[in-house]
């Protein structure tokens, strides 16, 4: 029987083997982390590598994610479908293994990793989701959902500011199924962090509300053992287990240096391992009897029939409960969704009431929410101004987990991430909302939420310099072009409460990521009937048609649309054709066949105006050479909406005036060609 020991050298020899055949990678971290992950696989995790979506299974996340071996040999240890062809293609193209961990691409991978400290958000949110699903699900004799999560974190995480952002709602919120184990190896890229790094890192945790774990040596198997079993038995708040450990523990001259974090070791230093660590066998060579001691499979299905034969009992007991479980699970909408979500549309069209978008948003969530409990909401510290709170949610909170509204505090990033979590784990639709302009501050979990194609809504109000007073520190210019060149990332702006609502089922019904846009300002009502209103949907449609053959057609999007009607209108007068589109989703409309694309902005009309108050080169894809663009190219300014719109050439008779310049160079061009 091989001794524990050899286990977790194992674990270090395959990662410094990938590592060298890959000529790139990270063989530091797991070579120091090997023995706490031995323990924690090995003793703790609850999992079955036959099914990597087991619903209770323990979640393990590498936030850490630039060990990446680390993971990718554990799981192919303990019998899950990653071979050890798969090991040797380590950072190849298409590989099962690329160079971070990469959610959707290897089993077992619970999110991507590699933007340090967004994976210790992924797990905050996970653990919320553990939490909230429990107490809506679980009944006396039936904890359908009880388990751990588990997140590897380094000295990098927790220098990230996002780390201090969850990791001090997490101790609010009381999240006792969420165990962290730090890597306290003294180590980055520029070397010993004593000279950029000095935090008392056990009394920041303990301020936060954590449990705190310190100095646990990460080479004793005892001490990691002991240490998670007192992580286990703590049930009011989360844990933080410190262990000190030596990058690149095994190798005889590199170990607890730099040069261990982000490349090879060298055939040299790695001949020198083997020596070290008495390993004989040659590189991807593992014993039959290591591969035996570390496979997980028989154990994980026993744990998974256990808990399978509950559930069967659970389905007879509660099967209403178990019947909504496994919706919410598998991200099916209840059966009445399409004609529920049609009819409200039409209410609201029937309505005619001028209102601001991020009010019309409100007014859909106490819609919809009557029929999604899966919805998760909640607001950085902006509940009163986002107006993302409904009637019926009550508030998250240790002593009340079942509450769908979440008071993330100033945290826009870590709302951010923490939401990413959320849609990982399943079970959960969660929003959350802030100023478009403070996007900036989540721009990279927005990134990895489009990257993994999670379905998280991500609520912006105050869309442009609308917002008025609050000058240009607010009003963001930049953000809504900038959103939309995030690939898999849907964003949509609409014009007034029609839109919204149609708007609100997109990001409901798609797989992936969508952004709102939502004014501050009230916006007017647009009269269509219902065929219009059924076109909102396909992301840009014809909202006024002229007689004939339109010579200009006007494109808008959100509080724009009203400058595009008012001119057409006056234009119209003067007897000219004009269309007037209106493009809540540029990318939506993209989507659509060609055939209607053309209906809507067809090639032999080529004088448009784009109006948007943003940044406005990301229009002319659809204005071309011909057309013309009315945004803005300089930040905002501190007065009344007017007045600012004024200000930065937003009218309708702007709009008009380079209508007519438009046409009449048009014309003069046309008898020159003559």
């Amino acid at each position: 029987m091989p001794s524990h020991k050899e286990l977790a050298n194992a674990v270090r020899v395959l990662s410094m083997d990938a590592v060298q055949k890959a000529n790139s990678g990270h063989p530091g971290m797991p070579m120091g982390m090997a023995d706490i992950a031995e323990v924690l696989w090995n003793d703790f995790l609850q999992h079955n590598p036959k099914n990597p979506h087991w619903l209770n299974r323990d979640r393990f996340i590498l936030s850490n994610g630039h060990g990446c071996m680390l993971q990718y040999s554990l799981l192919h240890l303990s019998g899950y479908d990653l071979t050890m062809e798969d090991i040797k293609h380590f950072r190849q193209l298409h590989s099962k293994t690329p160079g971070h961990p990469e959610f959707g691409d290897t089993p077992g991978v619970e999110t991507t990793t590699g933007p340090l400290g967004q994976g210790l958000a992924n797990a905050v949110g996970m653990a919320i989701a553990e939490k909230h699903l429990a107490k809506q699900f679980n009944r006396d004799g039936f904890p359908m959902i009880d388990h751990h999560t588990y997140v590897f974190v380094g000295d990098g995480c927790l220098m990230e500011g996002i780390s201090h952002e969850v990791c001090s709602l997490a101790g609010t919120l009381g999240l006792n199924k969420l165990i962290a184990i730090y890597d306290d190896n003294n180590i980055s890229i520029d070397g010993d962090v004593s000279g950029w790094f000095t935090d008392n890192t056990p009394l920041r945790f303990q301020a936060y509300g954590w449990h705190v774990i310190p100095n646990v040596d990460g080479h004793d198997r005892e001490a990691i053992k002991q240490a998670l079993f007192e992580a286990k038995t703590i049930t009011d708040k989360p844990v933080l287990i410190c262990c000190k450990t030596i990058i690149g523990w095994g190798a005889p001259h590199a170990a607890g240096t730099a040069e261990t974090h982000g490349a090879p070791l060298g055939d040299v230093e790695i001949a020198a391992v083997r020596k070290q660590l008495n390993w004989p066998y040659q590189p991807f060579e593992i014993p039959a009897e290591i591969y035996a001691a570390w496979d997980a499979r028989a154990k994980g299905d026993q744990l998974e029939s256990v808990w399978q034969k509950l559930f069967t009992r659970y389905i007879k007991t509660y099967p209403e409960l178990a019947q909504e479980l496994m919706r919410r699970i598998e991200k099916r909408l209840p059966e009445r969704w399409l004609g529920y979500t049609e009819e409200f549309a039409e209410s609201l069209q029937s309505k005619l009431e001028t209102m601001a978008t991020r009010k019309a948003s409100q007014v859909c969530l106490n819609h919809y929410a009557k029929m999604l409990p899966e919805l998760l909401g909640g607001s950085a510290d902006l509940t009163g101004s986002n107006l993302t709170q409904w009637k019926e949610a009550g508030v998250f909170s240790k002593e009340n987990p079942q509450g769908q509204y979440i008071h993330y505090g100033v945290r826009e990033f870590g709302m951010s991430a923490i939401m990413n979590g959320m849609a990982l784990y399943g079970g959960i639709l969660p929003f959350g909302g802030t100023f478009l302009t403070f996007s900036d501050y989540a721009r990279n979990a927005v990134r990895l939420a489009a990257l993994m194609k999670l379905r998280t809504i991500f609520v912006y109000t105050h869309d442009s310099i609308g917002l008025g007073e609050d000058g240009p520190t607010h009003q963001p210019i930049e953000h809504a072009p900038s959103l939309r060149l995030i690939p898999n990332l849907a964003v949509w702006r609409p014009c007034d409460a029609a839109e919204t609502a149609v708007a609100w089922r997109a990001a409901i019904e798609y797989h992936g990521p969508t952004c709102l846009l939502l004014s501050r300002q009230n916006l007017p009502h647009q009269a269509r009937d219902s065929t219009v209103l059924a076109n909102i949907q396909k992301g840009g449609y014809i909202l006024r048609e002229c007689e004939g053959r339109p010579q200009l057609i006007l494109i808008a999007t959100g509080s724009e649309v009203e400058l595009a009607q008012a001119a057409a209108q006056v234009l119209t007068a003067e007897g000219r054709r004009v269309r007037v589109v209106s493009m809540p989703s540029t990318e939506t409309f993209l989507k659509q066949d060609l055939h209607y694309q053309e209906s809507v902005l067809p090639t032999e009309v080529n004088l448009r105006i784009a109006i948007e108050a943003a940044a406005g080169d990301g229009w002319y894809k659809f204005v071309g050479c011909h057309g013309k663009i009315i945004g803005i190219d300089r930040f905002g300014a501190s007065a009344p909406a007017k007045e600012v719109y004024k200000d930065c050439g937003l009218t309708a008779e702007r709009v008009i005036a380079e209508a007519n310049k438009l046409l009449v160079a048009h014309q003069v061009m046309r008898a020159e060609l003559v």
